[in-house]
């Protein structure tokens, strides 16, 4: 099933996620979803909030990228926990399926070891580097409640504020399902 994709100013996005309790969730399923909404979008992660769903989940894919430098890689990705992140930082221009339309240099540690489940609730303790660790630390902050808007000086957030709250509103020309926040 494809949902659509919360667009930045979703109370949702700014919360840290729940973990997911075995046996609560078809966890296959949301996998599934996840996977064909990012495919959908064109992206290369997707975290369960982007969605609507405050849960401690997401998946990463780079099948579809045109990239030498990546490997292909998918994986899903439940309750994972950050142990440690080394290496120089490094930037690059990142951005989000729920902030369409806005790439900014983002500076992140270039390795990250990390624990997580996968869908069948099989234990793992990976180390990532480059791109791949970039994508995770991404998708990562999402479910702490995090956007890469979030590590912007004040001045770039303020030069940005027109953009995102063109956004907030629906304001975006995209091809794939969003939802903006509901102002009351």
């Amino acid at each position: 099933m494809i949902y659509p994709i919360l667009l930045y100013g979703d109370p949702v996005l700014k919360v840290k996620a729940k973990e997911v309790e075995k046996g609560t969730i078809d966890l296959f399923k949301l996998s599934e979803d996840l996977f064909e909404t990012m495919k959908s979008a064109s992206g290369i992660g997707l975290a369960a909030p982007q969605i609507g769903k405050s849960l401690k989940i997401f998946v990463v894919d780079t099948s579809h990228l045109q990239d030498e430098a990546v490997n292909e890689f998918k994986q899903v990705f439940v309750n994972p926990k950050i142990l440690e992140e080394t290496g120089r930082p490094w930037g690059f221009e990142e951005g989000c399926l729920s902030i369409p339309g806005i790439r900014e240099m983002i500076n992140r540690n270039e390795v990250l070891r990390i624990k997580y489940y996968d869908e069948n609730w099989e234990p793992h303790e990976d180390t990532f580097d480059g791109m791949i660790a970039r994508i995770i630390q991404h998708e990562y902050d999402h479910i702490m409640g995090t956007l890469f808007t979030d590590y912007l000086t004040p001045l770039k957030k303020r030069l940005l504020k027109g953009k995102l709250g063109n956004i907030s509103k629906g304001k975006v020309d995209v091809d794939y399902i969003v939802k903006a926040p509901v102002k009351k």
